[in-house]
C-alpha cells in the first residue's frame, strides 16, 4: 500500500495533522476485551457522553449491535438503491430481501415470509385483514397481552376496514381460555396474541389454535423474533399468521425508529398476503438469480383485488438484520436470548430480595417482568434516573390502577455489577 501510494511509512499519510493535536503515545486500551467492551470503556472516559443504563424494553430493546452493521448497511450502494423494479439492476437488493425473508421464515417456523412491513404494530393489523381475506367474517379478537400500542393500530386500520374487535383478558398473566371460549362464534374472523405477552410471559397457544381452528377461525402471533429462536416456534403451537417488529435483531432504537415489521404465514395463504415477497431463480445462462415473486399491491393488480395498499417497505432495515443474523450466526442469536432471560431471571430475584416489590403473576416469563413496587413508583423513577438508569415502565401509562406495577427488561448487555446498582439504588432512596 505504501508502494502504490509513493510514500515511506503510515506517518507520511498524516503529515497535515497539526503536531499538536496528535497522541503521540500509546492508547492504553485494556486487552482481552470484546467489542462491546472496548466501546463501553472508551463512552465511560466521555464523561460528556453518558447514557443511562436501560432496564427498559415494551416493545424497543437495548441488544447490542457489532459495528460492523453500521459500517455495512450505510455503503452507498444501500443507502441510495431504489425499489428493485428492474432485477436485471436490483441484484443486491433482491438478495438480501430474500435472506431476511429465510431468516425471518426459519425462525418463526412458517413457510413463506414476505417483505414489505413498515413495523411490527401495521403487521399486525395487516395480518387482521388477512384473516378476513381468509374467513369472509368480520370480528377479530385481541389478547389483552398484546402491546397496548399495537392494539390501537390495530383498531385505528379495522375502522375504516369494516372490522370489529373484542378484547380477550388475561388471567395470571396468560390468555384466559374460558373468555375465549365464550367469545367464539362464526363471526370471528381470528385471534391476536404476543409471544411473550406486553407483560413478559410466556404462553403455549397450541390449545388455543385448536379451539379456533375448530371454529374456522385463524390465529395471528405478534411474536419476538430473537426469542424465537429459544422458544417453541409459533409454527408448532398452530399459528396461522405470524408477526412482529424485527428491532430486536440489530435494529438500533432511534428515538423509536425507523424499523422493520415482518409477516409470514403458511404456503396455503401466500395468495393472501400484503406487499410483495422476493424469490430465487435461474438465469438464462442457469446462474443463481433473485426476482420479485409475488407482488399483491395496487401498483401490480387491480385495486379491488388487492390485500392491502402497503407499496414499499423498510428494505436498508431488512438489511441490518441480515447483517446481524449472519455476523452472530445461529448459535450467536440464541445465546443472546439465553443471555437475556438468564439475566432477566436474575434480576427478578434480586428485586424481591429487596422487599421493596412483590410479584403480579407466578407466570413463566423471558427477558421482561412485572413486579409491584411498595412506594412511589414515580419518585423511584425520578431517583434511579439520577443514578443513570432507566428503570422499569409503569403499567399505570395504560391503565392508572397499575402504575405501582413496573415493567423491567434485562438483554444481554446488562452486567451482573449494573443489576447490583439498580437494586442499590433501590435500596438506598
Amino acid at each position: 500500500m505504501l508502494d502504490v501510494c509513493k510514500v515511506t511509512s503510515l506517518d507520511d499519510l498524516f503529515v497535515d495533522v497539526p503536531e499538536g493535536v496528535k497522541l503521540n503515545r500509546l492508547y492504553n486500551v485494556p486487552s482481552a476485551m470484546s467489542e462491546y467492551e472496548v466501546i463501553e470503556w472508551m463512552s465511560s472516559l466521555a464523561a460528556k457522553n453518558q447514557t443511562p443504563v436501560i432496564f427498559r424494553g415494551a416493545g424497543a430493546y437495548d441488544h447490542y449491535i457489532p459495528t460492523i452493521s453500521g459500517a455495512l448497511a450505510s455503503r452507498q450502494e444501500f443507502l441510495t438503491s431504489y425499489t428493485p423494479y428492474q432485477p436485471e439492476v436490483s441484484q443486491g437488493t433482491l438478495q438480501y430481501i430474500f435472506e431476511f425473508q429465510s431468516i425471518i421464515a426459519e425462525l418463526t417456523g412458517m413457510d413463506v415470509s414476505n417483505a414489505s412491513m413498515y413495523d411490527g404494530a401495521t403487521a399486525t393489523a395487516e395480518a387482521t385483514f388477512m384473516a378476513q381475506s381468509i374467513t369472509d367474517r368480520d370480528t377479530i379478537l385481541i389478547s389483552q397481552g398484546v402491546h397496548p400500542y399495537v392494539r390501537e393500530v390495530i383498531e385505528t386500520y379495522a375502522k375504516y376496514r369494516g372490522l370489529k374487535t373484542q378484547c380477550v383478558d388475561l388471567t395470571n398473566g396468560l390468555l384466559n381460555r374460558q373468555a375465549l371460549k365464550a367469545s367464539l362464534d362464526n363471526g370471528i374472523a381470528g385471534l391476536v396474541v404476543q409471544q411473550p405477552s406486553y407483560e413478559g410471559t410466556i404462553d403455549d397457544f397450541s390449545d388455543v389454535s385448536e379451539l379456533l381452528h375448530q371454529n374456522e377461525s385463524v390465529l395471528i402471533m405478534n411474536v419476538n423474533p430473537l426469542l424465537a429462536s429459544v422458544l417453541i416456534t409459533p409454527r408448532q403451537q398452530g399459528a396461522d399468521i405470524v408477526c412482529g417488529d424485527a428491532q430486536p435483531l440489530g435494529i438500533p432504537l432511534g428515538f423509536g425508529g425507523p424499523y422493520v415489521g415482518f409477516l409470514t404465514t403458511l404456503k396455503e395463504y401466500v395468495r393472501r398476503m400484503p406487499g410483495r415477497i422476493c424469490g430465487m431463480t435461474k438465469d438464462i445462462d442457469g446462474k443463481r438469480a433473485f426476482v420479485l415473486t409475488l407482488q399483491a399491491r395496487e401498483q401490480h393488480i387491480r385495486r379491488e383485488k388487492a390485500n392491502s395498499n402497503i407499496c414499499s417497505n423498510q428494505s436498508l432495515n431488512a438489511l441490518q438484520t441480515a447483517i446481524y443474523c449472519s455476523t452472530l450466526g445461529k448459535q450467536g442469536v440464541v445465546e443472546v436470548a439465553t443471555r437475556s432471560i438468564q439475566g432477566a431471571h436474575i434480576l427478578y430475584g434480586k428485586l424481591l430480595a429487596t422487599k421493596h416489590f412483590k410479584p403480579v403473576n407466578d407466570a413463566p416469563f423471558a427477558h421482561e417482568f412485572v413486579l409491584r413496587y411498595e412506594g412511589d413508583a414515580a419518585k423511584l423513577d425520578k431517583h434511579l434516573e439520577s443514578k443513570g438508569i432507566l428503570g422499569g415502565l409503569s403499567l399505570g401509562k395504560f391503565d392508572q390502577k397499575r402504575s405501582k406495577e413496573l415493567l423491567f427488561c434485562v438483554t444481554e448487555k446488562r452486567s451482573l455489577a449494573e443489576m447490583d446498582a439498580l437494586v442499590a439504588a433501590v435500596e438506598g432512596i
